[in-house]
């Protein structure tokens, strides 16, 4: 008697428990976080469910910095400088007529190759130049991603006067803190700039990949860098200088 009273209990507990992930999978919304979690073992989040889901708390990260900086958050402009043997990323921020500012500076966690441009597939390099956000992935495999627009028309201009074909592509700004040609940064940081970069539109972004900081360090000679690197590096160097210093 008592084994039949248990069958029964654990057969009514199964049904319940059957009963409750039905309502789960078709009324996510009911449950606190439902439609989040939904999204995510389903790995089809869209980027404003990661802004819903990341947004209050990035805002509240971002708020301290934008009011110390006389900038309102969201910005209609923003600037992403990436220093390469430095390791920091900036963040430079503007509304209206302002002239940009400087809003905060995250640690790059991993960068492979060194100092020199991106030339083609499987170099390990970081690419240097003048580049955009191309499109943000909010289901990357390493968190969150911000698409670099490499190649731009100037390295593909550059490849096709030296015959270089297979240039590489899949530039990110990403989680975690491993990284391929990318710029790896923590969850976290790449929370922060997904939302940042979500919020002010990805048309509203230009973005500055150096070797270094070309406001407190020279770059080393090299006899042979060829003389279009060079001539990038003083564009990179110009436009850099024109950034408030910090």
């Amino acid at each position: 008697m008592q084994m039949v009273k248990k069958s029964h209990i654990t057969i009514a507990a199964f049904a319940g428990l059957c009963a409750l992930v039905g309502v789960f999978a078709y009324f996510p919304s009911r449950f606190p976080g439902g439609s989040i979690l939904v999204q995510k073992l389903k790995g089809k989040a869209t980027v404003s469910d990661r802004v819903a889901e990341y947004g209050t708390t990035t805002e509240a990260r971002w708020r301290p910095f934008f009011e110390a900086s006389g900038v309102s958050y969201p910005p209609q402009k923003l600037i992403f400088v990436g220093l390469k043997q430095e390791k920091h990323l900036e963040v430079y921020a503007a509304n209206n007529n302002q002239s940009p500012r400087f809003i905060r500076s995250f640690s790059i966690l991993a960068a492979s190759g060194k100092l020199g441009p991106k030339l083609r597939m499987g170099d390990l390099q970081v690419p240097e130049g003048f580049y955009h956000i191309e499109s943000l992935n909010p289901n990357s495999a390493f968190h969150l991603a911000l698409r670099v627009s490499y190649p731009s028309e100037q390295d593909r201009a550059q490849a096709a006067l030296e015959g270089r074909t297979e240039l590489g592509s899949d530039i990110m700004i990403h989680g975690s803190n491993a990284s391929v040609g990318c710029l790896a940064m923590g969850d976290q940081a790449a929370e922060d700039l997904f939302v940042l970069a979500a919020e002010t539109g990805i048309e509203n972004i230009e973005v500055l990949l150096c070797p270094l900081d070309f406001r407190t360090t020279p770059v080393p000679s090299d006899p042979k860098r060829p003389a279009w690197v060079q001539t990038r590096y003083s564009q990179l160097e110009k436009a850099l200088k024109k950034l408030p210093t910090h």
